[in-house]
Formats: C-alpha cells, structure tokens, sequence
C-alpha cells in the first residue's frame, strides 16, 4: 500500500463524509437563519429559542434522508471493501 493510496482512501472517505452530511448541515443552517431574521425582527433576543424548531428539522431531515444517507455510507463501505485485495497484493 503507497502513500497515494492511503491518501486517496482518506480523500474519498472524507467526500463521502461531508456528502452525508451536506443534508443535515443545510437543514441547520436555513433553520438557523430564518429563526435569527424572526429573532431580529421581533427583537426576541433568546439564544435558546433556535434550539428546539433546529433540533425538530434535522429530525425530520434524517427521517426524509436516512435511507439516502446509509446508501451512500454502504456503497461506499463495499467498494472499501471489494478494494481490498488490490490494496494489499
């Protein structure tokens, strides 16, 4: 096993980690700034107040997203997998 292969397996395990989490990561983020806006213009200054409607979106973003998201990781666990014996011989 070469230094280029070990950096590739870390390069695609990293794309493949922030593809999966790209949804949630979004999901946080729009929630967040629409809440900061109402926050603004309501002149509510609670920072506990984002917590509850982000932690009920990213829940209902891994519902909606889960089996895309264990797709994702499985495939990639396979093709790990099915590499191994190019990797080590």
């Amino acid at each position: 096993m070469t230094p280029a292969t070990v950096m590739e397996i870390g390069r695609s395990a990293l794309e493949v980690a922030l593809i999966v989490a790209a949804p949630m990561f979004a999901a946080a983020l729009i929630t967040g700034l629409i809440i900061s806006i109402l926050q603004a213009a309501t002149q509510i200054n609670e920072q506990t107040l984002s917590f509850v409607p982000k932690l009920i979106v990213m829940f209902v973003t891994l519902i909606l997203a889960g089996p895309w998201m264990i797709t994702m990781l499985t495939d990639y666990i396979r093709r790990l997998y099915g590499a191994i014996p190019s990797l080590i011989g």
